[in-house]
């Protein structure tokens, strides 16, 4: 083993791409897309998912610019303690570690499930601890193994959201599958506007969870070959990348599947049939479509837990660099992998998949339940950063155009993701606060992640005495 203190630059440009593009497509858009439009129409659900596009849009440009200049796999942390106060690094360090290393035990969960529908007789346990020992193989390999199986897992899911596309639009035309149905379901009943606007709230909620996982490029960008080429590269195609794959898939299950049908209902796992993926290809005439489908959500939940767990390793090691976490977690194998870090991770993800399997699964789902604000809290952090990284990049005199790549829209880009990331961390379960009575379980359950961030960010904050950096003092070195 070596204690060298930096990771190995093993990811290439295609690995970026892949890795950004596939960070957001998983089952958000395979599964539950058709529940957001049943509950808010064809076009509410497009509405709501462009806004969220536009979001993480300014949001990508805005880690883009700081890690293009500053690649670190600690991106969040090591951004926040830089540009704005060491005690917000600390917090969103932690928050993010915690957030993906949870993650790793629900898509654990979600893979077995999803083997059932081949082999129902083969206990969960077995194929959760296959799965979990395939992510921890690739992610103990090299950076390069785990860009590698995500470039290839995210291909799949890209092929098939493409060859979705490509079948759609014919059969909307009446090219395949019968006669064309233009914008008849469109404008069906309520439609495009359904349930109004608080519908829509809701499908923020859920489109906002759909694209969590882009910011990994942020993470991967300190093991990126060429950072101030390749993160640009990646960043330009985001936007256009979101546009094909969401906005224009949302309007065609919405052109083609009528937003009352039963089936759009259900965005669980175990109802793959059902999936508007599967609804669509199934009208194509595509008889196996149900299998190929399941097959393709295998390997969304195997890339998402793949990304989960390397994320989580990559921004424990950094803390621990950086003296927020335990030394012991600074330790780099040969290959440059921080390898207690990843076996910390790879034990909270078992421990929390085996808490889901006692006591009803009580703690599991409060485990859960915490980590549903983190990816949110996350964004925060990076478009509050990017505004004090720039703010501070001008007031020091530096020049604009020496940045590897500049964010277009500043101000306004940071403070626009800002705004719509309150609104939708702050709308989380609205719902709870609608009746003659609060549902005080409700708002708990849903808002813990919340106190709990703030109780570490600020016990930090108190404890070392730590404050808002000036902007004549931020410093630019890595």
């Amino acid at each position: 083993m070596s204690n060298q203190q930096q990771l190995n630059r093993g990811l290439k440009a295609r690995h970026l791409s892949m890795i950004a593009i596939g960070g957001s497509i998983g089952t958000g858009l395979f599964l539950a897309s058709g529940g957001s439009i049943h509950s808010a129409g064809p076009g509410g659900a497009l509405v709501a998912y462009i806004a969220i596009s536009i979001m993480v849009y300014f949001l990508m440009t805005s880690l883009g610019e700081m890690a293009s200049f500053m690649p670190v796999s600690g991106s969040f942390s090591t951004y926040a303690t830089k540009f704005v106060d060491p005690s917000l690094g600390f917090a969103l360090g932690w928050n993010y570690w915690y957030n993906w290393a949870i993650t790793i035990a629900v898509e654990l969960s979600a893979a077995a499930l999803i083997m059932k529908y081949w082999l129902p007789d083969v206990p969960s346990m077995i194929w959760s601890a296959l799965f979990l020992l395939l992510m921890f193989g690739l992610n103990l390999l090299s950076v390069k193994g785990y860009g590698e199986s995500e470039y290839w897992f995210a291909l799949i899911k890209v092929v098939t959201v493409i060859l979705f596309i490509i079948f759609g639009i014919l059969m909307i035309f009446g090219i395949m599958g019968g006669e064309a149905v233009g914008f008849e379901n469109f404008t069906k009943g309520d439609a495009p506007f359904s349930g109004g606007f608080m519908a829509m709230l809701g499908v923020f909620m859920i489109a906002g969870f759909s694209f969590q996982g882009t910011e990994l490029v942020g993470v991967a960008a300190g093991e990126s070959e060429d950072p101030a080429r390749n993160i640009p590269r990646a960043i330009r195609q985001i936007f256009w990348r979101i546009l094909l794959f969401y906005i224009l898939a949302i309007l065609i299950i919405g052109l083609l599947v009528p937003y009352d049908n039963p089936n759009l209902i259900s965005g669980e796992l175990t109802d793959i049939a059902i999936s508007p993926f599967t609804i669509v290809f199934e009208k194509a005439g595509f008889a196996f479509a149900a299998s190929v489908m399941n097959a393709v959500i295998l390997t969304s939940v195997l890339s998402a837990g793949n990304s989960g767990m390397y994320a989580s390793t990559r921004m424990l090691w950094n803390l621990a660099k950086d003296g927020k976490a335990p030394k012991i977690f600074a330790k780099l194998t040969r290959n440059g992998v921080p390898i207690n870090s990843l076996i910390l991770t790879a034990l909270i993800g078992a421990f929390a998949f085996l808490a889901s399997l006692f006591g009803d699964g009580v703690v599991y789902v409060w485990l859960l339940n915490a980590s549903g604000m983190s990816g949110f809290i996350a964004w925060l952090g990076i478009a509050v950063s990017h505004y004090r990284f720039r703010k501070a990049y001008v007031a020091q005199g530096r020049d604009l155009s020496e940045l590897p790549y500049r964010a277009k829209w500043f101000p306004f880009g940071p403070i626009f993701a800002f705004i719509i990331c309150m609104i939708v961390i702050i709308g989380q379960n609205y719902g709870a606060f609608m009746g003659d009575t609060i549902d005080w379980y409700g708002v708990l359950v849903s808002y813990i992640g919340l106190p709990l961030f703030l109780i570490v960010w600020l016990g930090y904050r108190w404890g070392k005495k730590t404050k808002i950096v000036s902007l004549d003092k931020v410093d630019f070195d890595q």
